[in-house]
């Protein structure tokens, strides 16, 4: 996800790789689980963090460097300007029942240089894994919550943009220079 806010204050290591446009097909189709005893997983979350600052992010899913695996990274702060640091494998998103929508502007780095005001719940909860297997559990507001969603719609093939009614998907993917371009 695409923010002015963007942080960069974790030193990975990582190599930064380029981004995915949208339009590539990995990132309209679900991502696969990652299996538990995944060689290199560190290595590829490292590379998402170092992608991701790269990329002036807040977050990142795995289909966005071109890896169809369910993991995403967030560097991102919530409705009381609390960053959050982390990464989550094979998260399962959890929206409140009684959701109230706030709508903002939300980008993407697949998407690069458009906003567009989007409705999504104001809170958000995420439960997954970590690298070494640990359980791992983000409950998020604000921004946060925004963009624990947008990772999440990313790992089931869901780009921002798809969210928006023809005529703002159109004016967005012309902002980003990809006028024409379809789902994968």
């Amino acid at each position: 996800m695409a923010d002015e806010r963007a942080g960069g204050g974790l030193a990975t290591g990582g190599t930064a790789r380029p981004i995915t446009l949208y339009g590539d097909p990995v990132l309209h189709r679900p991502c696969a689980p990652v299996p538990p005893d995944m060689p290199d997983l560190g290595r590829l979350v490292a590379d998402m963090f170092a992608s991701m600052y790269e990329a002036n992010g807040v977050g990142l899913a795995a289909n966005q460097i071109g890896v169809g695996l369910r993991v995403f990274v967030v560097d991102c702060p919530d409705a009381n300007d609390v960053v959050t640091v982390a990464v989550v494998v094979n998260p399962v998103l959890h929206l409140p029942d009684n959701r109230e929508l706030v709508e903002a502007s939300e980008g993407c780095l697949s998407v690069p240089g458009a906003h567009s005001l989007l409705a999504r719940p104001s809170e958000a909860r995420v439960t997954g894994t970590g690298v070494s297997g640990q359980p791992v559990e983000i409950v998020g507001t604000g921004l946060l919550a925004r963009c624990l969603q947008h990772e999440c719609d990313h790992l089931a093939g869901t780009v921002y943009v798809d969210r928006l009614g023809r005529r703002a998907r159109k004016e967005a993917l012309a902002t980003a220079n990809l006028a024409g371009v379809s789902p994968g």
